[in-house]
């Protein structure tokens, strides 16, 4: 049986006494191809797996499914087992719900759905998470849109995690299911810093709520440590501090600090993740560009390759992921200022912001058959000269995550969390 979460954590929070912990990483599962990367490299390096996927990216058919390659909560477990078989991976891994719960599919966000119907919606995805065998889901209700702009207040936050809570534990017990690990946060993640006081009251509160109804304390309570994403940067200012304190004041209630907004961290910030003792981040969005970047490097090789006379009829892949990440307008979460206003057609007619937003969300696309159609025309360009196209695309998007491994203490860590259980 697999060891939960929630003690995979718990033993990490040991392993801080004795200088031998880790940071785990929340993987974003924006392709196959990231799964794989994932895989191998966990594989090779020895640390637990997690792969987040918001309501967005995987979500219930019915409620509109998933951008990334369509996949519901079955299909995506589906795709994660065949991978582990394919890449002889027998570790540990875990699969996460991100920002679950009412109005996380911008559509529900953006309809300004009420409170009621929306929390419906909420709870049936998280059904369908946990008949589909998820081991960890964030609880996260502060994306109202009624509150856009202003901070939503603590125990409207706090009441309906625990509503959520309820429901969930009410469903999985009545099922037989095996023990989840729940993550919750105070404020929605968009940058800043959580206040220590905010943090301990807020964890104060939830654990008189919880217990009163025998129910179980989260696993994880993600604090804002500085950290935010514009574009394809990095563009807070990770707060030693701040997180050093957030993680000691998890600790003191068996839990562990998480933070988001993790990707395209310097190597100074990602080496001080581990004094301040933050139990786990989550990256995404730099793993999706990664892969892009991938794809565009093979394809000036396979113009190249056009230019020397060893191909005749080169992929169009450039363009059409340039033409479908503008039309997708999921880069206007990513922009900053006035570009988040920007019209299709204004775009289009500026070369240097549509390269910049293919970077961004060219990621949004692989799943649309015309992207597809093209990528294998380029492998296949690619296979007539000895290159494996898709190869190098796994390489590629293992770099940025090697980072990650390397700084955070990832090495030999799934050896020393069973050591501890």
């Amino acid at each position: 049986m697999k060891t939960p979460i929630k003690s995979t954590v718990k033993a990490l929070l040991e392993l801080q006494e004795e200088d031998k912990s880790a940071t785990l990483l929340g993987i974003g599962p924006m392709s196959k191809n990231l799964l794989q990367a994932s895989f191998e490299l966990a594989r090779d390096y020895d640390f637990p797996l997690m792969f987040i996927a918001s309501r967005n990216q995987v979500d219930m058919d019915e409620l509109g499914g998933g951008y990334v390659n369509g996949w519901n909560q079955f299909t995506f477990m589906e795709a994660i087992k065949e991978m582990a078989v394919k890449t002889n991976f027998n570790g540990l891994y875990y699969v996460c719900r991100d920002h679950g719960g009412p109005w996380q599919r911008d559509k529900e966000r953006n309809e300004h759905l009420p409170v009621n119907e929306a929390m419906a919606l909420g709870k049936k995805s998280y059904l369908a998470d946990i008949e589909a065998g998820f081991d960890l889901l964030m609880i996260d209700p502060t994306k109202d849109p009624f509150e856009v702009g202003k901070v939503i207040p603590l125990e409207t936050v706090i009441e309906r995690t625990v509503e959520l809570i309820e429901y969930c534990e009410q469903k999985r017990k009545a099922r037989n299911l095996p023990e989840i690990g729940y993550e919750v946060g105070t404020e929605e993640t968009n940058g800043g810093l959580t206040s220590t006081n905010i943090y301990e009251t807020f964890i104060l509160r939830l654990q008189e709520e919880l217990d009163e109804k025998g129910l179980p304390m989260p696993t994880f309570i993600v604090g804002q440590t500085g950290t935010l994403v514009r574009k394809t940067e990095q563009v807070g200012q990770f707060n030693f501090e701040n997180a050093y304190e957030l993680a000691q004041m998890a600790k003191k209630y068996g839990v562990g600090l998480k933070e988001h907004n993790g990707d395209y961290l310097d190597d100074v910030s990602l080496l001080e993740h581990i004094p301040s003792q933050i139990a786990a981040t989550n990256v995404a969005p730099q793993y999706g560009t990664e892969e892009t970047r991938g794809y565009l490097k093979l394809a000036s090789v396979e113009q190249k390759l056009k230019d020397y006379g060893l191909i005749e009829n080169p992929s169009n892949l450039r363009d059409v992921l340039l033409y479908h990440a503008i039309k997708s307008e999921r880069w206007r979460k990513w922009m900053v200022g006035d570009q988040t206003k920007l019209t299709v057609d204004e775009i289009m007619k500026d070369a240097e912001l549509s390269t910049a937003i293919l970077d961004i969300a060219g990621h949004y696309t692989f799943n649309l058959a015309e992207v597809k159609k093209e990528i294998d025309k380029l492998y296949a360009n690619l296979n007539q000269v000895n290159i494996n196209g898709q190869r190098f695309i796994v390489e590629h998007i293992k770099r940025p995550i090697r980072d990650y491994v390397e700084c955070y203490n990832l090495q030999g860590a799934t050896t020393r969390i069973k050591e501890k259980l």
